[in-house]
């Protein structure tokens, strides 16, 4: 079994996480730069003690404060794969596949046998003779997964597998770690930035802000309907925090109200979520029709795929700037510029009304 639990807090970084995976469940963990993600990684791997808490790993407690229990990072069955494949350059691919099982004192034979094995399922069979200097980033990556693999770890930890790879060969990287983990069942945490790793590898998300899981709960569905500043820009929607006064409406603080569809109750903290794309641009404020109308000033224009994103100032409570995706034709018809006062409109059956996380 290779269930986690985890409950740790490390006051020197700021850091409180309580977090529990099921055998094979594959969590993606995102949040900004010096969130924890990280910090998170290395007390599961052992490579940070802190000061109060426990870690299992299936039927295994690695950490216990209270019980002065701490198992050393190579005693753990875990194994870490991080943005640079570290393979050991004086030895062969083969070699450094086996080293795994050779430190389980496996003879040179099994641990050669074990090596072909994972080669091969990782299409890099043909490789196995070559020094780690003769092979691409991607190559070389993939030699990282066989590796780690092969010693057979309670839990898989990576830690932006893809980042240095190029554009080419970051996507069979991902596909592969994609069948690997799904086939072996392996239990698994993979820190990242790219959107497409949590979609492509992993059942489970969190989202880590300030030393603290903010948000958690299936892929899709955290990032189908997000309720944290983070989770919303990186799943690409608008969000905008306030307080539902009705079944169909959030206010603001600062008193816009939103209007939208949705189950939330009168008086509690609640989000309205919608697309850029559901927002048109206006120089004047309409009228007459059920839509939302939000005065916006304009902080930057970007291209964004085929479109170009309109993205207003901060707003008052400090949240991201809500963004339209516009065409490039409307902006040069409505002759817009950063500084700019104009007028966001979207319709409210776009917008989806949801309660907010609990503080």
């Amino acid at each position: 079994m290779s269930r986690l639990e985890l409950r740790a807090r490390l006051a020197q970084r700021d850091v409180e996480f309580d977090l529990g995976l099921d055998d094979g469940d594959v969590l993606a963990v995102l949040g900004p730069n010096g969130a924890g993600k990280s910090t998170l990684l290395q007390m599961i791997a052992g490579l940070l003690r802190p000061d109060e808490g426990r870690i299992a790993l299936g039927d295994t407690v690695v950490t216990d404060t209270a019980a002065g229990l701490f198992v050393p990072a190579h005693a753990r069955g875990v194994a870490m794969l991080a943005q640079q494949p570290l393979l050991f350059p004086h030895m062969t691919v083969a070699a450094n596949v086996a080293y795994a099982p050779r430190c389980k004192r496996r003879g040179r034979a099994q641990a050669r046998a074990v090596a072909r094995q994972w080669l091969a399922a990782v299409d890099a069979e043909h490789l196995a003779d070559r020094k780690p200097a003769q092979l691409s980033g991607g190559q070389a990556q993939r030699v990282a997964v066989a590796r780690a693999l092969a010693a057979e770890p309670a839990v898989l930890l990576l830690d932006e597998p893809m980042a240095a790879l190029d554009v080419t060969a970051a996507p069979a990287v991902r596909g592969l770690l994609r069948t690997m983990l799904r086939q072996q069942r392996r239990t698994a945490v993979i820190v990242t930035h790219d959107l497409l790793d949590a979609l492509a590898i992993a059942n489970k998300v969190i989202i880590v802000e300030d030393g603290r899981i903010v948000e958690r709960g299936p892929v899709r569905g955290v990032l189908a309907a997000p309720r944290s500043e983070f989770a919303a820009r990186i799943a690409g929607v608008n969000l905008v925090s306030g307080t539902a006064v009705g079944p169909g409406a959030v206010k603001t603080a600062w008193g816009t109200e939103v209007f939208g569809r949705g189950d939330i109750t009168p008086g509690t903290a609640a989000v309205a979520l919608f697309s850029p794309v559901a927002v048109s641009v206006h120089l004047d404020a309409p009228h007459g029709s059920p839509r939302n109308v939000l005065p916006v000033t304009i902080a930057e224009l970007d291209v964004h795929g085929t479109s170009v994103r309109v993205r207003g100032t901060e707003q008052p409570d400090g949240a991201a700037g809500i963004c339209a995706d516009i065409t490039a034709a409307a902006v040069a018809d409505l002759d817009l510029a950063p500084g700019q006062r104009v007028y966001f409109v979207v319709k409210a059956q776009e917008v989806g009304l949801h309660p907010a996380l609990a503080a």
